[in-house]
């Protein structure tokens, strides 16, 4: 909040209209924003109490453990240990030390998961995190051009190239290769059934790896398809992201076929229905029949929004059905809200995409249905949060001692707040200023990388050590959730309030050379946020290293080779 009031006090400019700041959008979205921010200084304030709790007490605890060392110094008692041995007594001596990283609960091992799972689970998401981290570093290239655009001269690293070369990598490369190992994961162990075929997954990681990799040279190359955002990459190359979705498909499908339960678990309906929109998405989108003057422009909505809506957050909410009651060791609070938000999630959201061109040559009846169905989607959004926050009921103290809990609550915030302010700024009110602003580049980061990069962390940390015995180093992974959170509402907020003053200036005719220079203290703090989002991100890589190749977990009792990342009950 202060670094709200302080960007405000500096930059607001008197001559621009207040009474925007009281449209019902702008009111929505500014309450909206709070939430998370509020939710940041909770956990926050949790995290010092549960510090400063046991430091306030420490003076005498380590006043008598010191009075009592004598009586131990004794030669008869040197071979004495904290432990006995037979488990009964151990860390005695951590009484009068005060921790500032409190111990985590650790991940229990998966017994009975087919190894050649797991060793594809550890390749998706290996091959992910490196998109991520590429993409990323392209990310944070792109911010420093904001504040030192003269910073190189050569065409394969100029803006316009380089720009869809950061976006399509976390789309396809980072996002969609976790979300699928992590889909192969969780459809084989709701199924109590084997993956139907190891081997369409494997063809499923290289086909979506080389469309990534041949994409990105192609858009530094300059070879584009000239169409909107997202899909940059030319056809013959997102063919081959198609081909590894089909095979995905069928391999879920299969594996669901095969399951040993009657029921289908609600997370296998969102998975299997994300993978085939994504697919029915990419054909209409790719395909040229009605890619020309205003239909092409329709389908871009169609595209971009259900790229969004339909692809990653329809999968990652059915990955959280799965993770989120599983640690919390609860079932779901309710069946039929998980139901209602899949249905009307389906019909409202498949509607909207035509809001980001509202007041455009697009028929206006049209705009309008975009604009209902944008309202429309209250209803999922309600009901999915209300299904995970009410599943946290009577949990929320156990948030201290997970490493995973974190990144699951954020998400959810994210999930409401993210959701709700897309529906607020598709009213026509809010559009008029906020559109072809930085505005709409913080809600994209509020969504993309709020909800869906900070679930599916929570998924990753939850998941990898379960299968290696392994577990990330506490300190690094509060390192990694605080840099990236607070990266992220540095990122964000002030690109909102910026954006939000350089639409009233254009408004109000003045020149566009002074809303460039009315941005430059906002695009300064979207390079701090970034920057800080993007050393968590290599902190996460060595967490990740840690889960799959570092030092055995001293809770696990499972024998295995040093060259094995597996524990001996999974590859047995």
């Amino acid at each position: 909040m202060v670094l709200v009031s302080a960007l405000l006090g500096s930059v607001f400019p008197a001559t621009i209209a207040p009474g925007a700041w009281s449209e019902p959008g702008v009111i929505i979205t500014g309450v909206l924003l709070a939430i998370p921010v509020l939710v940041t200084l909770a956990l926050l304030g949790q995290k010092f109490r549960r510090w400063a709790g046991p430091r306030r007490s420490a003076g005498p605890v380590s006043v008598a453990v010191a009075g009592r060392d004598p009586l131990f110094e004794a030669a008869v008692n040197e071979p004495s240990t904290s432990t006995n041995g037979h488990g009964v007594i151990s860390n005695v001596d951590e009484a009068g030390t005060v921790r500032f990283v409190p111990a985590k609960q650790k991940a229990v091992s998966r017994p009975g998961l087919d190894p050649g799972l797991a060793r594809l689970l550890l390749w998706y998401l290996g091959t992910a995190t490196f998109w991520l981290l590429f993409g990323t570093t392209v990310g944070e290239y792109l911010g420093i051009k904001f504040v030192a655009p003269d910073v190189d001269r050569v065409s394969w690293l100029s803006f316009g190239r380089l720009r869809p070369v950061h976006t399509n990598a976390v789309f396809w490369g980072w996002a969609s290769l976790a979300m699928a190992g992590l889909g192969f994961y969780v459809t084989s162990v709701v199924s109590n059934a084997p993956l139907k075929s190891l081997r369409r997954g494997w063809w499923s990681l290289g086909l979506i790896n080389a469309a990534v990799i041949l994409g990105s040279v192609a858009l530094m190359a300059g070879v584009n398809n000239g169409g909107g955002e997202y899909r940059e990459y030319i056809w013959p190359v997102m063919a081959l992201f198609a081909a590894g979705i089909l095979l995905a498909l069928t391999n879920l499908i299969g594996t669901i076929a095969q399951r040993r339960s009657r029921e289908i678990y609600i997370s296998s309906w969102y998975i299997v229905a994300a993978v085939m929109f994504v697919a029915v998405i990419v054909v209409v989108a790719y395909t040229p029949f009605w890619q020309r003057g205003l239909g092409e422009t329709i389908i871009q909505g169609y595209y971009m929004h259900q790229g969004v809506g339909m692809w990653f957050m329809m999968f990652l909410l059915g990955l959280t059905y799965y993770f989120l009651p599983q640690q919390l060791n609860t079932p779901i609070f309710s069946y039929s809200l998980g139901i209602l938000a899949f249905w009307t999630q389906i019909l409202f959201y498949t509607l909207i995409g035509t809001h980001h061109f509202v007041f455009s040559s697009i028929p206006w009846s049209l705009q309008t249905v975009a604009i209902v169905a944008s309202v429309g989607m209250v209803i999922p959004v309600v009901a999915g949060t209300a299904n995970f926050l009410l599943t946290f009921r009577g949990s929320f103290h156990r948030i201290g001692s997970s490493y995973t809990l974190p990144f699951f609550l954020v998400g959810v915030v994210f999930y409401f707040t993210g959701s709700m302010q897309g529906t607020a700024e598709a009213f026509r009110s809010t559009n008029l200023f906020w559109h072809f602003t930085d505005f709409t580049v913080a809600h994209s980061h509020l969504t993309m990388y709020g909800i869906i990069t900070f679930l599916l962390w929570g998924c990753i940390y939850a998941t990898v050590p379960r299968l290696t015995g392994r577990e990330p180093p506490q300190a690094t992974v509060g390192a990694h959730f605080w840099m990236a959170l607070l990266g992220l509402l540095f990122y964000t907020v002030p690109l909102m309030i910026g954006g939000t003053l350089r639409g009233l200036a254009w408004l109000e005719g003045k020149p566009f050379i002074d809303s460039v220079v009315l941005m430059a203290p906002y695009w300064l703090w979207r390079a701090i946020g970034g920057t800080l989002m993007w050393i968590s991100h290599w902190v996460f890589a060595y967490n990740l290293y840690r889960m799959i190749a570092g030092p055995r977990a001293v809770a696990s009792t499972a024998a295995r080779s040093p060259r094995d990342p597996f524990p001996a009950e999974v590859t047995a």
